[in-house]
């Protein structure tokens, strides 16, 4: 299961990820027009055994690719969750080129597959 990477264009959240149970391999993506690592990503696999944490901070989608059979993913965000807000990029676009290790083709949502090119994405200033 691959879950797209996601953030809000409003309300922006900033938050602290950890797989409780499980495993993931965790990426982020800098949207910050302002930012030399506009387009740049990067990831970490946490899991309950390593018990690591990934710091996601506001401007940056975030998605994971659970590498177990299960997983439990727990978020801490900045701001409460605004739909209205919510914005996905595309988690396969030949552009990022993210390394999400996958052995075949991810299962992934309908909202995850309707995801827009960086390119295309609204970003931030």
């Amino acid at each position: 299961m691959l879950r797209g990477l996601r953030y809000q264009i409003r309300l922006t959240q900033a938050g602290l990820v950890r797989a409780a149970e499980g495993g993931i391999v965790d990426v982020a993506v800098d949207l910050r027009r302002s930012s030399p690592t506009l387009g740049k990503w990067e990831a970490a696999k946490l899991s309950g055994a390593n018990k690591r944490m990934m710091w996601i901070p506001a401007g940056f989608a975030h998605g994971f690719r659970v590498t177990s059979d299960t997983a439990h993913v727990l978020y801490k965000a900045t701001d409460y969750y605004a739909p209205e807000f919510e914005r996905t990029l595309a988690w396969n676009d030949p552009d990022l080129k993210i390394r999400w290790e996958l052995d075949g083709q991810p299962v992934v949502s309908a909202k995850d597959q309707r995801g827009f090119a960086l390119r295309d994405a609204e970003t931030f200033d």
